[in-house]
């Protein structure tokens, strides 16, 4: 698990570039680790492995109070929130490789500033995380819609539940997949991308799910940072099950559905829209549906590997709490009504 954090002045609510300062001291935590990111103003906390739900809990708790408690000795906060309610402008974190994006990608570089949820699920072979691609690339904009977490950015309200996905689809290499037969394939298609000169290394393959470079592991990447840990919780052990499920399908000799690439597009379009609280793309037939229809589709989906590992009344529970009380998108905008100031929408987000 990588949760991105915005570092933010626990007055103003404006993001502040003290990264440096807080991973000064030791960034190892009992079963998570501190790491920096592009911009000085936002921290990461990578979460060991973990085989069960409670477990995870557990360090995503441990790792969000930790990089909070560092953050308040200096007169911030930490907080889970996926774009920052105040307008600001960025500072980015002082390395070579930071220095040649900037280079390359000036202002789309320059003001990035959105922080995500990424996802890792171990797999046995490329060959089966290829397989497990082809069979959950429509399924993941459901996954982006329950984690909507971005109303709010540049001071003003964009309409949107999470505009850290319209955002973050400036990158060139963002996305959805297109079908791959094999492992080779999609390898071919890596080969290509940095080939073409573009982009500066494998890093920068920002597709919505992929095979991580640095791990055994399919990374689901389309999330928003969740604002209650409780959605992470849930999300990762859907996510787990879908993974699970799609590998068990593939085993089984079960064929991927072929919903075209721009289907799926507008389908993460509409879940970065409106979130839970307006139609999305059914994942099976691209088809507009209410979200609670979709949603329970994913469960439904999920449904052998949630059951595998004991998980599927949690996703249960949490869904549904999801779908009654909202999203973090949701629950920023009614901070903002109550307190009508950013700040407050900001500073109200609780790191758990």
């Amino acid at each position: 698990m990588e949760e991105e954090l915005l570092l933010l002045d626990a007055t103003t609510g404006e993001p502040r570039p003290l990264a440096p300062e807080i991973l000064a001291a030791s960034t190892q935590g009992d079963g998570f680790e501190l790491t920096s990111e592009m911009e000085q103003e936002m921290i990461e906390v990578v979460s060991a492995p973990s085989a069960d739900v409670d477990e995870l809990r557990a360090r995503i708790l441990a790792g969000r109070r930790a990089a909070d408690d560092r953050a308040r000795h200096l007169g911030a906060r930490a907080v889970a929130l996926a774009t920052s309610p105040v307008p600001t402008r960025p500072h980015p974190s002082v390395s070579p490789r930071y220095g040649a994006i900037l280079e390359r990608f000036r202002v789309l570089a320059e003001a990035t500033l959105e922080c995500g949820l990424h996802v890792h699920v171990s797999i046995e072979s490329a060959d089966e995380g290829v397989a497990v691609l082809n069979r959950i690339r429509s399924w993941v904009p459901v996954i982006l819609a329950l984690s909507a977490n971005s109303p709010f950015r540049g001071g003003e309200d964009t309409g949107y539940a999470s505009f850290r996905h319209i955002l973050w689809h400036q990158w060139p290499t963002a996305g959805p997949l297109e079908l791959f037969e094999t492992a080779a394939d999609y390898e071919a298609v890596i080969d290509g991308l940095l080939g073409a000169g573009g982009i500066l290394d494998d890093a920068q393959i920002y597709f919505d799910a992929r095979l991580s470079r640095n791990h055994p592991t399919v990374e689901v990447r389309v999330a928003d940072v969740c604002l209650d840990p409780e959605d992470t919780v849930t999300i990762a052990a859907l996510i787990r099950g879908l993974v699970d499920s799609a590998a068990a399908d593939w085993r089984a000799g079960e064929p991927p559905s072929r919903l075209p690439s721009p289907v799926i597009r507008l389908g993460s379009w509409m879940a970065a829209r409106w979130g839970v609280r307006g139609d999305l793309s059914h994942p099976e037939t691209g088809r507009a549906v209410p979200a609670a229809e979709a949603v329970n589709a994913l469960v439904e989906r999920s449904r052998p590997g949630l059951r595998r590992h004991g998980d599927l009344e949690t996703v249960r529970d949490g869904v549904r709490a999801i779908l009654e009380r909202g999203t973090g998108a949701e629950r920023q905008r009614a901070r903002y009504e109550l307190t009508g100031a950013l700040s407050g929408a900001a500073l109200g987000a609780s790191t758990g």
